[in-house]
């Protein structure tokens, strides 16, 4: 699997330590099952998500230094031409055609 160009800023030793810190907080209040407005709030709740998460990778990627995000972009776009595993992809979609198959013949049973 290609690596996300975030996975690259992380690595990339000019980084700066506060935009990496930035970044696991973002990071860890996406992830979190704790928000500043519970999700059961209609609306609110989920307004902090869309509001707080996609401010946040902004702060972070105006933070980060020009030549850290072109050469990271650089390194990713390079990780998308590498080949992928074509005998992984054929497994995936052999167990998706399975689950259908076993879901169409219980529905055929019923």
């Amino acid at each position: 699997m290609p690596a996300a160009p975030e996975a690259h800023v992380w690595r990339h030793p000019d980084t700066p330590l506060l935009v990496r810190l930035l970044a696991l907080a973002v990071a860890a209040y996406a992830l979190s099952p704790i928000d500043l407005i519970p999700d059961f709030i209609p609306v609110l709740g989920y307004l902090d998500d869309l509001l707080i998460v996609p401010i946040g990778l902004v702060i972070v990627l105006r933070l980060l230094p020009p030549h850290v995000l072109a050469s990271s972009r650089a390194q990713a776009a390079a990780a998308l031409k590498r080949p992928r595993s074509v005998i992984a992809a054929v497994f995936v979609v052999a167990i998706w055609l399975a689950c259908t198959g076993a879901f169409v013949y219980w529905l055929a049973r019923a």
